[in-house]
């Protein structure tokens, strides 16, 4: 007797589920894997950019520190005397070229030194009404004069009166932003007047040479018609006291050509690619202690690195990291 073992023409269903788990894994893995390619991918792009933009800001400071330095060593090169107000230079360094301009802080209106008469007239001369230009420049004279002992303090009154939960400072101003704090000063004429303010040039005066129209038209005395003759006269006019008081009639008297060794100093850069850049930063030439990069915190000049006080040849007061300027239109209220 013999026996025949008959295949069977079914597949154990068994077979076909763990075939199947086994194409449904598979995907799953290639999926996870495309994922995490697809997220190491974008880590890389991310991170390629994070060290560019690192790059990119370690070369504006170098660039920047560089422009200060040689801007430095131009002004300290002239005697101490005579040194030029204003002036400007070009250099290239590796990918990018640099314009360099810079301006002595005479030019601009100081908040600690000028007289209650100048600072109205440039709130005037910026927009403000006459009464409310007035009403300013008197609570900013408030607020850098130290209160007398005994005296009533009216000016903290003021306010506490308006509702504020602090009194002024009654010290000097340590930086025009803090205008914004003074009891009547709006925002939008902060915004106008800071570019013609300071608290570096440490004078009552101003530069008249090289002085915006803005501020020149700010002084005591001045009318439109005695403006637009000073301008028509001014780019032939010596360094000279006596020829410039005379080209400025009435309003001569804040106008000496005061000295000062702290310089604005104005630095634009063009990159290869296409990027543009701008800083602005303060100096004192010879101050001998640098405050690092005062109102930023973003790190020292390379020319005072390492070096002693007494062999700093300047110190940055202020740095602004993309910097805007222009002018705004000029107005004579009341003047």
């Amino acid at each position: 007797m013999s026996c025949r073992f008959v295949r069977s023409p079914f597949r154990h269903p068994a077979s076909s589920s763990q075939g199947g788990f086994i194409i449904i894994a598979v995907l799953w893995i290639l999926v996870a894997l495309s994922t995490l390619a697809t997220i190491f991918s974008l880590y890389l792009s991310n991170s390629a950019r994070a060290l560019g933009a690192t790059d990119t800001g370690v070369q504006v400071d170098a660039l920047v520190s560089a422009s200060l330095e040689l801007t430095a060593y131009q002004l300290l090169r002239a005697d101490e005397k005579d040194l030029p107000a204003q002036g400007s230079f070009r250099f290239r360094m590796d990918n990018a070229e640099a314009l360099v301009t810079f301006t002595s802080e005479a030019a601009r209106v100081d908040l600690n030194a000028a007289s209650k008469e100048m600072l109205a007239g440039l709130f005037e001369v910026l927009g403000a009404e006459q009464k409310a230009a007035g009403e300013l420049a008197s609570r900013i004279v408030g607020w850098r004069t130290a209160s007398k002992p005994g005296a009533t303090d009216d000016e903290g009154a003021l306010y506490l009166s308006a509702g504020l939960n602090y009194s002024p400072r009654q010290a000097h101003f340590a930086h025009v932003n803090e205008l914004s704090l003074v009891l009547g000063a709006s925002p939008a004429l902060i915004e106008r007047a800071l570019p013609y303010l300071t608290v570096f040039s440490k004078s009552a005066d101003v530069d008249v040479l090289i002085a915006p129209p803005e501020v020149i038209a700010a002084l005591p005395g001045m009318t439109p018609e005695l403006l637009n003759d000073f301008l028509k006269q001014r780019p032939s006019l010596p360094r000279d006291q006596k020829a410039i008081a005379a080209a400025l009639g009435p309003a001569k008297i804040p106008a000496t050509l005061p000295q000062t060794k702290a310089f604005r100093v104005l630095t634009a850069l063009r990159f290869d690619n296409g990027r543009r850049s701008s800083s602005e930063a303060v100096i004192l030439l010879g101050s001998g202690k640098s405050s690092d990069k005062a109102n930023t915190g973003a790190g020292a000049s390379a020319g005072n690195k390492g070096k002693d006080d007494d062999e700093k040849p300047y110190s940055i007061l202020s740095w602004q990291d993309q910097a805007e300027t222009g002018s705004r239109p000029l107005k004579q209220a009341g003047r």
